[in-house]
């Protein structure tokens, strides 16, 4: 192994803990850090700390605005609004790890196959991607879970291909530009294999954009998925999600708490994830430019 390569590599692996601190520091990332961290406990605590059972139904509280015994109300059934927008946080956390992490591990190593072996194949690939991204997202989302049938998984499945195509164009794009750098170049005449090289020199030089690009598409994957249960199409009834609320909360304008609460969820989350991916992003290029 060339001594090029080792270095490019230590320093990746030196410089991590360098790009945590500088998120935490950056003024809209410590507020991502902090929300997100808060959606998480919710959903991993969602059974401990909820006051109701999140799908009881209370005929005796119906429609019952903010209260001590309800701080959110509750929705049409008597529903408790604070329990299910704490279960919902399972399910959209659930999504966006699943969905995300899903499109990543197959986008990105189609990706790097594609833009670290170009000709015919790179062409047949790129060709299949640029099809999938002439859909819009949503549209194309739809059709999947239409064809599929309603579900968690099927959303999850749904999510997942249609953010697929941006992380394979993402890798093939970065791949393109670093095959043909010294310390690749370097790896090739020491008589590496391809895989190999892939794998522990390409990859580690263009995973951090991938990181960011990821931590952006999760609340395009928080959006969707809502846009999902609006429309009947993610988890089905009785499971609660932040989209199915906001559903259910359109037959009743007067209950103007119903659609508060998860709508809050839903912005609040997506705006952390984006202020996550530009403090990610901020960090990075502080890196490379120092």
């Amino acid at each position: 192994m060339t001594d090029t390569a080792i270095i490019s590599r230590d320093k990746t692996r030196r410089t991590a803990p360098t790009v945590l601190r500088k998120v935490w520091n950056h003024r809209l990332g410590r507020f991502g850090v902090t929300v997100l961290a808060i959606v998480i406990l919710c959903a991993a605590l969602a059974d401990v700390i909820s006051p109701y059972d999140p799908i009881a139904v209370d005929y005796e509280a119906l429609l019952a605005p903010p209260s001590s015994a309800h701080w959110l109300g509750t929705d049409e059934l008597g529903r408790d609004i604070l329990s299910r927008i704490l279960h919902g946080a399972r399910v959209s956390v659930m999504i966006m790890t699943l969905a995300i992490g899903l499109a990543f591990v197959i986008g990105i190593p189609i990706g790097l196959a594609s833009g670290y072996c170009g000709g015919w194949t790179d062409e047949i690939v790129m060709r299949i991607v640029d099809g999938l991204l002439a859909f819009p997202m949503m549209i194309l989302a739809l059709a999947i879970v239409a064809i599929l049938g309603p579900s968690l998984a099927n959303a999850i499945l749904a999510i997942a291909l249609v953010n697929m195509p941006g992380f394979a164009r993402l890798a093939r794009g970065q791949t393109l530009a670093v095959r043909e750098a010294d310390f690749i170049l370097a790896a090739r005449s020491s008589g590496l294999r391809q895989g190999r090289i892939v794998a522990r020199h390409v990859w580690p030089a263009i995973r951090g954009n991938s990181i960011v690009y990821g931590s952006l598409k999760c609340s395009a994957a928080l959006i969707t998925e809502s846009a999902l249960s609006f429309l009947g199409l993610g988890a089905q009834p009785p499971t609660p999600t932040w989209g199915g609320m906001l559903s259910g909360a359109m037959q009743y304008w007067d209950a103007w708490w119903m659609s508060l609460g998860p709508g809050m969820a839903i912005f609040l989350t997506v705006l952390a994830l984006n202020f996550l991916g530009d403090a990610l992003r901020d960090a990075l290029d502080a890196r490379i430019s120092h």
